[in-house]
């Protein structure tokens, strides 16, 4: 298996050229009186005795899987837990002051517009004061840890040490637990601190070994004839052609693609290239890096190839197909005992010198059930992220409303999103499918096959929200059955079992309800959960609700894993994992879905863009939304008004006419509540959620004109 070059300093020799060699004040040093003006000086939190008698209670760390049935007996109390991540809050004032700079960086008439700062400005003008560091440093290693790191921003501690030492330091036992067959270690209740830190300290990241998981899904075999997405077809349905004609390639920007595993074979990515014409564009590479903490022990290292090497082969070459001429970074760091290895990368890379443009992340957890620090962990990095000028887009799922419901057969636990999509400071990217299967129009939108590229789309293909349950009104509409269960449902039709549209399959939107605070019921949104406040550049789109929450998706691109015809090729290899021989026609490959897809080829977008205006742009979204409500809207965005992403479901709630997916209810600004009791029938209807114009639920914006959104990008500033 063939290895990519590696070398920590990757990004410093990559980027070294982007800024001049004396680096100016606007970019790098602001001025003292910039610094006071922006930012309230750090006020020291910690101010009574670390006591470790009087300890306080870490609320919401403890994952549902911790309990009684699933034990297995405690760890030895020698067995080393490496590089754990103690998540730190800075005080209210600052906390303020960092949300409003933000606003400003991206705001064309304010003198902070596009100042990025870097990972130790950020630190200094909006982290933990130094001294509150030093002190939780400190009772870490009086607890017998070892500190690795503390990161640039202050906001969190890379720590080492043992079973037995976060026993007695965090008064929690580790344990080893089956779940469905598997091996899992956990922590068996919250974990406990000394008072007098609670101000500072959230939480341990993690204390167990549960993972995000990929947004990929297989491809589901139907026997119908397929025409599959290659990077031509990308090109012609979604006006990329017309920029990569105009220059527009992606030279000279950066996209890394965050994973845990290495490629199965670098040589995949190259012959993805080769096959569809992609390889003309000479100045797109490929380069796995392993990055590493600005100082200190590191924690990352070569992970090698693992179960998730089929999501870094798409995420490597979809991002390519999207910006052909980018420097494509994969950069891998492996999962330790109890960290998740995107986390690490994340982490090293927005506290590096030199922080990439543009960040991709096709991994997520459901908020209800991520835990409270690890919550603030994905927000305090994805906010990081854009205060140094980071694009990062994420997968918003493949689950319908339902994320808490991943790989169930129906929905039981009510709304939910994933975490990782879920912050203020990234685009959350869904996943459509095209209408022309559902609608008998194959013919009028695919012709004769490329013999060069393999490309056969013709031109933009109508969209639907990518739906693959039972439940979805389409699918039901097209057997003529009405939508649920009993004798009329297309949920109890023959149709349906034999074609097993049972699982939770869609892509997913929804409104943050569990981002702060503790759920009373194992993955319902619920007790004091909340979610995020509506970011302020979320608004001016009809159909956005008045919920006062973020809600997902912010914009969507195809994903459907090839129930409709369409599904997406890519090279994969690897024979242990579900890949296939890179030879001959790509109807032989590996294929997926997933919003897996759909958030990379965003990523290539923006590199697009940000090649257009000659740097760095953030986050994407307060220009995504002001071109959405402006003259523009209808060239830039496709809006997707047919079709839902409902999910079958079972449990306490008419999850057919209620508008709701589950049992349990919302949190309170969502509006969206159950009725109790399982539909037998369908004679009302209001999916969670439904297409609609302007912006939805089922598609956020809608699918973007890759050209119409580079020529506009401007006016959204």
């Amino acid at each position: 298996m063939s290895k990519t070059f590696r070398t920590k300093s990757f990004f410093a020799r990559l980027l070294c050229c982007a800024l001049p060699l004396g680096l100016t004040s606007a970019l790098v040093a602001q001025s003292a009186a910039q610094r006071a003006g922006n930012a309230p000086a750090a006020r020291v939190l910690i101010t009574q005795p670390v006591d470790s008698s009087r300890l306080f209670t870490l609320a919401g760390n403890t994952r549902s899987e911790a309990n009684a049935q699933n034990d297995r007996g405690k760890l030895p109390d020698t067995f080393a837990l490496q590089h754990m991540l103690l998540q730190l809050q800075r005080s209210p004032e600052r906390e303020q002051a960092v949300r409003d700079f933000i606003d400003q960086q991206h705001d064309a008439t304010s003198p902070s517009f596009h100042r990025w700062l870097t990972a130790d400005q950020f630190g200094e003008m909006y982290g933990p004061a130094p001294q509150d560091l030093e002190t939780v440093s400190g009772w870490l290693r009086s607890s017998g840890f070892t500190v690795n790191t503390v990161y640039p921003s202050g906001m969190s501690i890379d720590f080492s040490g043992t079973a037995g030492e976060v026993s007695a330091a965090f008064r929690t036992e580790i344990h080893r637990l089956s779940v469905d067959g598997k091996e899992h270690i956990a922590n068996m209740s919250d974990p406990q601190i000394p008072e007098a830190l609670a101000p500072v300290v959230v939480g341990i990241v993690s204390l167990h070994d549960f993972r995000p998981h990929s947004m990929r899904k297989p491809v589901a075999h139907y026997t119908i004839d397929y025409d599959l997405i290659v990077p031509a077809d990308l090109a012609t349905i979604y006006d990329f052609n017309p920029a990569f004609a105009a220059g527009y390639t992606g030279k000279g920007q950066t996209i890394a693609v965050l994973e845990d595993t290495d490629l199965y074979n670098t040589a995949d990515w190259n012959t993805f290239r080769r096959a569809f014409g992609l390889s003309s564009y000479t100045s797109g590479t490929l380069t796995t890096i392993n990055p590493a903490p600005p100082h200190g022990v590191s924690n990352c290292s070569d992970p090698g190839a693992n179960e998730d090497d089929d999501e870094a082969a798409l995420d490597t070459e979809w991002s390519s197909a999207a910006a052909p001429d980018a420097a494509i970074v994969l950069a891998a760091c492996p999962s330790t005992a109890t960290t998740f290895g995107v986390l690490i990368a994340q982490q090293n890379l927005i506290n590096s010198s030199h922080p990439p443009p543009i960040i991709s992340i096709s991994y997520g957890f459901c908020e209800a059930i991520t835990g409270v620090a690890l919550n603030a962990s994905f927000n305090s990095a994805a906010q990081q992220a854009v205060a140094e000028g980071v694009s990062l887009f994420v997968a918003a799922g493949d689950e319908g409303a339902a994320e808490c419901d991943r790989g169930a057969v129906a929905a039981t636990h009510g709304i939910g999103v994933t975490s990782y999509a879920s912050t203020p400071y990234n685009v959350a990217v869904g996943g459509t499918d095209f209408a022309d299967g559902s609608q008998g129009t194959m013919n009028t939108y695919w012709g004769p096959t490329n013999s060069s590229t393999y490309g056969s789309a013709l031109s933009y293909i109508p969209e639907i929200p990518w739906n693959d349950s039972c439940a979805g009104s389409i699918l039901a509409a097209y057997f003529h059955y009405s939508v649920g269960y009993g004798p009329s449902g297309f949920c109890g039709s023959s149709i349906a079992q034999q074609t097993n549209l049972f699982d939770v399959a869609a892509g997913s939107g929804g409104p943050s309800g569990c981002a702060t605070g503790v759920p009373a019921e194992n993955l319902v949104v619920g007790g004091s959960c909340r979610g995020y406040p509506k970011p302020a550049w979320q608004t001016g789109v009809p159909g956005i609700p008045n919920d006062g929450v973020r809600d997902l998706p912010d914009v969507s691109l195809f994903a459907s894993n090839g129930f409709w015809g369409h599904y997406y090729v890519f090279c994969f290899s690897d024979p242990f994992n579900g890949g296939a021989p890179c030879a001959g026609a790509p109807a032989g490959w590996a294929g997926a879905g997933g919003t897996s897809f759909a958030s990379p080829i965003m990523a290539g977008v923006q590199a697009l863009v940000n090649q257009k205006m000659g740097g760095a742009q953030g986050n994407p979204n307060p220009v995504y939304y002001k071109l959405a409500a402006s003259s523009v809207a209808s060239s830039v965005f496709h809006s997707i008004t047919t079709g839902d992403i409902v999910v079958n479901c079972s449990g306490e709630i008419d999850c057919f006419g209620s508008g709701f997916v589950g049992r349990g209810r919302a949190t309170p600004a969502t509006g969206f509540e159950g009725n109790g009791g399982l539909s037998t029938s369908s004679a009302t209807y209001a999916p969670a959620f439904a297409a609609a114009s302007g912006w939805n639920f089922a598609t956020g914006l809608g699918s973007v004109d890759a050209y119409n959104l580079i020529l506009n990008w401007s006016k959204g500033q």
